[in-house]
Order: C-alpha cells, then structure tokens, then sequence
C-alpha cells in the first residue's frame, strides 16, 4: 500500500473554511500539492473531494461558482502520474454519486456544471499527447463504466447518469475536435463512445436506455462512430421493457 502523501492533510480545513479568502487561497495551493509524483492513497483523495464537494456548496453566486468549479477541474491536469489521476478521479465520482441525491434544488445548477467540467478535464487528461496512453485511457473509462454510467449499479443516483449522459458528447468533442480537424483525425471516438454504448444497451432501467439512445442520435456521434441514419442500430438500443423503475438510492460505496 502507497504511504500517505497526505497524513494531516492542511488543505481539508481550510478548504471548508467559513472566509471565501481561505477557501480560495487553499484551492491554489493545491496546485502545488497536487502536482508532486508522490502517491496519494484512496483515503487521502476522498478526504480532500469531501472538502472540495462542501467548498462549492459554500460558494455562493454564479460567476464565483462557474469559476471555481473550473478551478476544480483544472486541478486535473496538474497530476504527474497515472495512478494519482485514477485516483483523483475515482474519488471525484465516488463523491458525487455519494453525495448526488442531498443536492439540494437551489445548489444543484453550479453541481451540474462542476461535473460537466470534471467530465471535461478527465477526456482531457486521457487525450494527453495525440491518446498516445492506451492504459491510462481504458482504465479511466473502465472507471466511468464503474461508476457514473454504470448500467446495473443501482446506487449510482439515476440524476447523475442523465446529466453524465447530457454532457458527454459535447465535452468529447471540445477535447477530440470537430470533425476535419487533426485533432478529430487523431481521437479514438469509437473507444471513446463505448461506455454510453454500453449503457445503452445493459441499462437496467428504460429511461436510461432512452436518454442515452437521444444522445446517440445526435449527428456528431453518427460521424464518429460511422452510423448511417437508416441503420437500427440506435433504434434497438433501448431493449426490452423492464418494469424496475426503482428510486434513487443514496450512494453506500462500492465493493473493494
């Protein structure tokens, strides 16, 4: 097991700190924390996304939350290693899918946003140098499939995996690149597109199945992933009826 890089961690404090000064002053000086090679242990990271996830609860007002929630994100790209991102990020939607259904209607449109933008920076982070990292780019999204469009995990809040599913072709493509551009001609789309595939199709409940069939018939994702419109592909993914339209359930974590 990685020793701690962070024992007494001083950020968690400061980052729920009743001053706004504090807070954001702590948010820098993560940057720094951050980007060290030394291993971080699951503990640590979900620590500091607890901090993190009661910062911007505290954050008030909409071009203060819009720039924090960036700021968040960014802290992405600062992690040197590959371990340290699937960490980070494990511990970022473990978070959320933990704490997605105490959101509260006035605070959930700057959560929204903060998990578009975390879905942004980690398509950034795995299209590092051209994708060139085919480990760190299926690990991330044996990640995803694990936890935010898991598609037989009933403990993922449904919320989640509507707005999860909303958003990710459109950060996908501010990442791959519009179509004719080298940075399009250099995305692995078809990897990229896998887990909403799957969730299309092994979703437990219809509409999920429904939502992610919507996003597949957006025309982007028919380029990327070489469907013409007459094929019925997209029009079988929802399946058979399945009569569990279950509640969402608090996050209780995950099996080791």
């Amino acid at each position: 097991m990685a020793q701690s890089a962070a024992p007494n961690n001083p950020f968690i404090k400061q980052l729920v700190h009743n001053d706004r000064q504090v807070r954001d002053k702590a948010v820098l000086s993560l940057r720094t924390f951050l980007s060290r090679s030394t291993p971080f242990t699951h503990l640590d990271f979900l620590k500091l996304h607890k901090a993190l996830f009661y910062t911007m609860w505290s954050c008030d007002k909409p071009s203060p939350q819009r720039r924090l929630a960036l700021d968040l994100s960014a802290l992405v790209s600062l992690l040197s290693t590959r371990a340290n991102f699937l960490g980070f990020m494990r511990a970022f939607w473990e978070t959320i899918a933990r704490e997605y259904t105490a959101i509260d209607s006035l605070r959930m449109d700057k959560f929204l946003f903060l998990i578009r933008s975390f879905v942004n920076a980690g398509f950034a982070f795995v299209a590092k140098d051209s994708w060139k990292d085919g480990k760190t780019r299926k690990d991330y999204l044996d990640l995803i499939r694990e936890i935010p469009l898991n598609p037989r995990e009933p403990k993922v809040p449904n919320g989640l995996k509507y707005h999860v599913v909303d958003v990710y072709v459109d950060e996908l493509e501010k990442v791959g690149g519009e179509e004719g551009t080298m940075e399009a001609e250099n995305t692995p789309w078809e990897e990229m597109m896998a887990p909403m595939v799957e969730l299309g199709e092994k979703g437990v409940l219809k509409s999920v199945r429904k939502k992610v069939a919507e996003a597949l018939d957006d025309e982007r994702v028919k380029v990327w992933l070489g469907i013409e419109d007459d094929d019925e592909e997209l029009s079988e993914i929802e399946g058979e009826e399945v009569d569990d339209e279950e509640e969402d359930e608090e996050f209780g974590g995950f099996d080791d």
